[in-house]
Order: C-alpha cells, then structure tokens, then sequence
C-alpha cells in the first residue's frame, strides 16, 4: 500500500499510513497497573526496526511538552508514572520452550524532552502484561474459571515475569477478571482482583550482578559539594537501584536531622542526580540514560506500623507512589547483609508483618513486598502484590 493510500473501515474511521506501513491512528489499550498508567500497543502493528518506534511513542504520549510539562496534546499525565508505553508480542520459538507466553518492551517516555528509554523495565505496568495478552489472545488458556498464570519475557532487562490473576470463560475464551473486590494497592481507590506479580531470578538485571561492584556499600563522590562523600548501596534486582539514607543527604544539605525535606527543591534534586549518576558509572551503566539506574532515599520506620520508609525518584522527579521494580529491590536489598537498607530496616524477626514480608512505607501509603532466597543466598524470587483495569480499548493517534 503507498503512502498516499486513504483506508476507510467500518464506522468511518480513518486510519492513514506512513511510508513504515504504520496506521495512524493505531490499535491500543490504556490500562493501569499498580500505581502507573500506560498505553499498550501490539507488536506486530510496529515496525520491526525498534529504531522507528521513537515518533511514534513520543506522538502518542504528545512529548516534548516544552512549554508546561502537562503533555496536553497526547496520552501522558505530565509525570513519568503516566508517561509509558508496554509493546507485548508473541514469544519466539526458544522463548515458548522456555514456556513463555509473551514477550514484552517497556519504554518510558520523557515529558519536557524527546527522551524514548529502553533501559529499564516498569513492575507496576509488568503486572498487566499478561493480561493483556491473554485478553489480545497473543496467548491462551484453556479450562475452567479460577486463575492462570502468565510468563512472560522483558526485552529491556532480559527477565523472565510472572503475573496470576483471575479468570473467567467468556464466549469460549478464558479472558481476564480484574474487577473481584480482592484487594487493595496504596495511591488507588477501592479494591479489585488480586495480581501475583513475580520475579524469578531477578539479580543481576542489567549488570549480571546483584551487587554490581561486590560492596554491600559504596563511597560516592558528590559533585555539587566538592570534597563530600555519602555512603549508598548499588543493588541490581529487578532494576538497579541507588539506596541512600535520610540522615546522610540531610548532612550533606547542612540541614537539622528531623527536619522536613523538600524532596522536590530544586538544590536536593541536583544532589540526588548528581549522586545516582555517579553511582551509574560505579555499576557501568549510562549516566545520562535517567530511567536507569533508579535512586531511592530510605529512613528507619517512624511507626510500629512499617519497617523502613522510602522515596523514590524517577526521571528526575520524586515519585508519589514507589516504582514497583524499586520496591522489589529493596525487599531484596534489606536481606543483604551490610547493606544501607539492611541497616535501615526492621530486623527480619520483628518486621510488621507475620509472613516475614517487607511493609515500606512510601508517599502514597504501604507496600508489602517478598523475597526468597536460595540455600547458597542467591535470590531465588521477588514478589509483591498489584492490581489493574482496563481504562480504554480503540485507537490512538500518533
């Protein structure tokens, strides 16, 4: 079909096409998954050449929003929890003899730039990922109404997910049942159907190491203060993540040690970056790639009813909630020993809750999250719980 080709389906919908073949509009689903919202395309309605999905991505998500940051003229919320896009596909043929059922790129979208990242994978919006391809029918069940469990594969972090949730029979098919009144997440209303959201082998994500310097902590040079170091621990599970505490970054900021901090002022923010990219250096990653590595700042539990507080920054910016994949690694890195968040945290024996989870406590609210080790003390799993919905199914323009 040539570029100047005009399609006309039913309804009267226009839909027109690039010299990539790529309609305009395109099929997709606007989901929520834990604490983010994001556009899910099928892969085979992309390009193949992965290069070629930048425009349209960042015409879907209406970035750069250089004016006012509120990506007015697309899909984005103006934050980079709503600034995403998950690419699901079918497995390849090694990939379903893994027994895999899907395949899937996450990419975080900038807001006030043209930044298009494939370097980290998102665990809020992973937990919906195998819904939507069982709902796609990209994959299938067979069976009676109960639950499934879909396993999927990251392309960013070279991972393997899973996700269990409710299911139904609805006209032949087993299709997804996401709204039972099952449970709750922090930072959403109401309740629906519970999400196990699982990660097997999770160390070692994108630098095949746990600790990807071998120290449970490092000393980072601080670049906007010349002379001063903070300790932080660099901790690659799930996602890589920079943990350092409270106490050090209020030292650092000459500020008194309960004070309130303005994670969102200006001068604490350029600290905080310029410490995460330090730290990417020290893990071999990117410093200028901003969605990875992840930073967090930790304080002990103010209450009896948490076992370590935390916020997260994503994009530059703190974060309302806490990534899910940063969650995660802190539940792994609390049982790391000599670690800031093992030092942070409730001890294993007296944390809140009865199962030995993890409960932090973020902007938003709680989180509990899992982790299984193996008798050498590798990571054996890390999991938590999520809920979704569905929020619109069509088209959209790019």
């Amino acid at each position: 079909m040539s570029s100047s080709c005009i399609f006309r389906p039913k309804r009267s919908l226009q839909i027109r096409f690039v010299s990539s073949n790529t309609p305009n509009p395109i099929a997709a689903t606007f989901l929520r998954g834990g604490t983010s919202k994001g556009i899910f395309l099928n892969r085979d309605h992309l390009p193949e050449d992965r290069s070629q999905w930048a425009p349209i991505c960042l015409g879907i998500m209406g970035s750069p929003d250089t004016a006012n940051g509120l990506q007015i003229n697309g899909m984005g919320g103006g934050i980079s929890s709503l600034s995403k896009i998950c690419v699901v596909g079918s497995p390849s043929e090694y990939q379903k003899a893994q027994g895999l059922d899907a395949e899937y790129t996450f990419i975080q979208i900038g807001v006030r730039d043209s930044t298009v990242e494939f370097s980290g994978n998102c665990g809020n919006l992973s937990s919906m990922v195998g819904a939507f391809a069982l709902q796609e029918g990209i994959c299938s069940r067979d069976g009676a109404p109960g639950e499934t469990t879909i396993r999927v594969f990251n392309t960013n972090t070279n991972s393997h997910i899973y996700t269990t949730f409710p299911v139904v029979s609805l006209g032949g098919r087993v299709v997804p049942k996401l709204d039972l009144p099952q449970t709750f997440v922090a930072g959403v209303p109401g309740k629906a159907s519970q999400i196990i959201l699982e990660f097997p082998k999770p160390a070692g994500a994108l630098t095949g190491k746990l600790l990807p310097t071998g120290n449970p902590i490092d000393i980072i040079d601080v670049h906007p203060h010349p002379g001063t170091q903070v300790p932080a621990s660099l901790v690659d599970a799930t996602n890589p993540t920079v943990f350092v505490t409270l106490s050090d970054l209020t030292c650092i900021l000459n500020v008194p040690p309960q004070s309130t901090v303005d994670f969102s002022n200006k001068t604490v923010r350029e600290l905080v970056e310029s410490i995460r990219t330090q730290s990417a250096l020290r893990m071999g990653l990117d410093p200028v790639a901003q969605a990875q590595p992840k930073i967090a700042v930790i304080s002990p539990p103010a209450a009896e009813d948490h076992d370590i507080y935390i916020q997260a920054y994503s994009m530059g910016v703190p974060h309302k909630a806490v990534p899910m994949t940063v969650g995660l690694c802190l539940g792994i890195a609390a049982n790391v020993e000599g670690s800031l968040v093992q030092k942070t945290a409730r001890a294993l024996e007296n944390r809140v809750s009865s199962r030995g989870l993890l409960k932090m406590k973020h902007p938003s609210g709680f989180v509990e999250v899992g982790a299984d080790f193996e008798a050498d003390g590798s990571v054996k799993s890390a999991w938590t719980v999520r809920t979704g919905r569905w929020l619109m199914k069509g088209v959209v323009y790019w």
